[in-house]
């Protein structure tokens, strides 16, 4: 049984929603998208996709039932004749929502509506290539756990060998001080032959 909408009608009364909604089907078929707040968009979404599956019908009774919603008879011959045979293969979802921003005067949320201009193999292309994007993402999650378990592997090998890591340790530092020393050495050597020279 259809339940009437939850909350306030847009504009205050049911008339002024309905005339609201019908001026914004009409720029949503005049202009291919529009902006408005997500309530608006979600609310104007299933009108557009009634009157658009209307359109696919495209006889006379069909028309008549659109320019009772839709008066401008422009804009109505631009839905039966170019954006309803674009959408002739898909069977629903005509309409898409996406939500920006919110606006800077009131931080109302906005959404985007727009009519699906690509064609169904389309958006399935692009559905699988987004779930191979999703799972290449995992992948590398997979891969850290490894990098962890080697990681401890190391730790085990050190653990194990603790001498020899101690050794390796003191000749390393052994060896910068080694190295320190016999360059404090030449440069005083060199710093002897210069004072010759001036003399």
């Amino acid at each position: 049984m259809p339940k009437p909408t939850k909350g306030p009608r847009f504009g205050g009364s049911p008339a002024h929603q309905r005339i609201i909604l019908a001026n914004l089907a009409t720029q949503l078929f005049e202009h291919g998208k529009i902006t408005t707040t997500e309530a608006k968009a979600k609310r104007l979404q299933p009108l557009a996709d009634r009157l658009i599956s209307k359109a696919k019908r495209g006889d006379l009774h069909n028309r008549r039932l659109v320019l009772a919603t839709v008066t401008d008879k422009g804009v109505v011959h631009t839905l039966f004749t170019e954006i309803a045979p674009k959408l002739a293969e898909r069977e629903g979802g005509y309409t898409r929502i996406t939500k920006i921003g919110p606006r800077k005067g009131d931080n109302a949320p906005m959404a985007v509506i727009e009519i699906v201009t690509e064609s169904v193999e389309e958006s399935r292309k692009a559905k699988a290539k987004g779930k191979g994007a999703a799972a290449a993402k995992a992948e590398p999650a997979k891969k850290a756990p490894a990098k962890k378990a080697a990681a401890k592997k190391v730790e085990e090998v050190v653990e194990q060998a603790p001498e020899a890591a101690e050794e390796s340790v003191e000749e390393s530092a052994e060896a910068p001080a080694a190295e320190e020393a016999e360059a404090v050495e030449a440069p005083a050597e060199s710093a002897e032959p210069a004072e010759e020279a001036k003399a």
